[in-house]
């Protein structure tokens, strides 16, 4: 439980007077105080060139993935510098091109960039999905919203983010466990917009302490905490019963709140239970990041976002204009090492063809350079990245020109690229969903890539 929702429970039942007199407090009180704090948890136009490359209408594709670790690179990766290499280019000539010089990988034909070393042999467990665009403009926050809610911002409603509607669709994959979990910092392009709050997100931000949320506030000894807990279930008693939603979703938001602070739960956090070997694979705090996220997946939480966006190793991280983009290749290296150790990590407990890992950013680079040496934005082509999750993989899918400026076949849209997690989830990418009676459809009329789920 965040720690506003135990101070609300504390200010609610916490002295004698107030538990004399709390048949006052009905549950509408109860929402009301602590309406504010149950959010900080979760609980339960381009033509295609080759449009036969995506699923057709009523008939719908499954996949088997049953997890989903969703990494995000804030900031903008630049695909012309990880993976769709292009010739090298110059930026004290403002030559455009690559930065980096390109390298082999386990698929014939599929290059990625030196600094990629440890993905490149195991490319053929991944799809670069390199003909990625949206027509948002080359704005972080709007860009950010596309690529986590599959919409531009809309002034009349507030879109579900993919790990929500996944929450939503299909909970969590086990007991006493959250279907989704945020490492990284909070934010409304994460949250379960028009659905509600039981498909919010738990989150925390430092992995070396877990979701300080889930621990009692110093002074609550579990004496108390029992106590608080009698008193909240007579309030519960004491009520009359209710169909309203949003009393219900708070209701359930402690009972899971309660559930999740226990040891059990806990003890997923503690990373210091894997051998020392296997931690020092992944690397640094991201690397860790991604090595509880393949915990959380053993422990049964359905959907992880994994933030890239801390600890920059260049002053910029990947929004790498100016001088930014001298320092990249330590970005691009410390997501090799950490991507790679998580997908033979999955791979050797048996669980990478039920976890689909996806790499996403708000979107790419030009291969122009600025007046700084570094790169602009770039939303027209950019690249996305597939493994593991049981697809057909092939290293690469879609093509841009010589300079990965435009696409030039098997354009795929956010939409589409929505539709491809979702069939691979397991999840309905044709059906509505609802903001009260209005019927919004879950992908914006995506299709899935047919080629990966075959």
């Amino acid at each position: 439980m965040s720690s506003g929702a135990w101070s609300t429970i504390a200010n609610l039942f916490g002295s004698r007077n107030r538990v004399m007199n709390m048949r006052a407090f009905t549950r509408r009180d109860l929402l009301a105080a602590g309406a504010a704090t149950a959010g900080g948890m979760a609980l339960a136009s381009q033509a295609r060139a080759n449009p036969s490359s995506h699923a057709a209408p009523g008939n719908p594709i499954q996949g088997k993935t049953e997890h989903v670790i969703s990494i995000w690179l804030g900031g903008g990766m630049g695909q012309i510098d990880t993976f769709d290499p292009k010739r090298k280019g110059d930026p004290k000539k403002k030559q455009a091109g690559s930065y980096y010089e390109s390298i082999d990988t386990a698929v014939d034909g599929v290059q990625v960039c030196e600094h990629l070393s440890k993905l490149a042999p195991l490319m053929d467990r991944v799809t670069a999905v390199r003909s990625v665009h949206h027509e948002m403009i080359d704005e972080h926050a709007a860009a950010t919203n596309r690529m986590h809610t599959g919409r531009p911002i809309s002034g009349t409603v507030t879109y579900p983010s993919l790990g929500s509607i996944i929450a939503h669709e299909r909970g969590a994959a086990g007991d006493a466990a959250p279907p989704y979990v945020l490492i990284g910092y909070p934010n409304v392009t994460r949250g379960p917009g028009f659905l509600g709050a039981r498909d919010s997100y738990l989150y925390l931000t430092d992995t070396s302490q877990g979701p300080a949320g889930l621990s009692r506030p110093d002074g609550i000894t579990a004496k108390r905490q029992s106590r608080r807990e009698r008193f909240l279930a007579t309030l519960q008693r004491s009520d009359d019963p209710t169909a309203e939603q949003r009393l219900l979703d708070y209701d359930a938001a402690i009972r899971q709140s309660l559930e999740l602070s226990g040891p059990s739960f806990s003890r997923v956090f503690q990373l210091d239970r894997e051998p020392a070997d296997l931690r020092s694979r992944y690397g640094g705090e991201f690397g860790q990041r991604c090595l509880l996220s393949r915990r959380l997946v053993e422990r049964g939480v359905r959907f992880i976002e994994v933030s890239h966006n801390l600890n920059f190793l260049n002053g910029a991280g990947w929004d790498v204009h100016n001088a930014g983009i001298e320092q990249q290749h330590k970005l691009i290296q410390e997501m090799d090492t950490a991507v790679s150790a998580l997908i033979l990590d999955l791979e050797q407990k048996k669980l990478l063809d039920k976890t689909l890992i996806v790499i996403t950013s708000e979107f790419g680079r030009p291969p122009e350079f600025d007046s700084g040496g570094g790169r602009g934005h770039q939303g027209t082509a950019f690249s996305c990245i597939l493994a593991g999750g049981g697809l057909a993989h092939r290293g690469a899918w879609g093509e841009t020109d010589e300079l990965s400026k435009k696409i030039v076949s098997n354009p795929v849209s956010v939409p589409d690229f929505f539709a491809t997690i979702f069939a691979a989830a397991q999840v309905d990418y044709g059906k509505n969903l609802y903001a009260g009676d209005r019927p919004v459809p879950i992908t914006d009329r995506g299709q899935p890539i047919a080629e990966l789920l075959g």
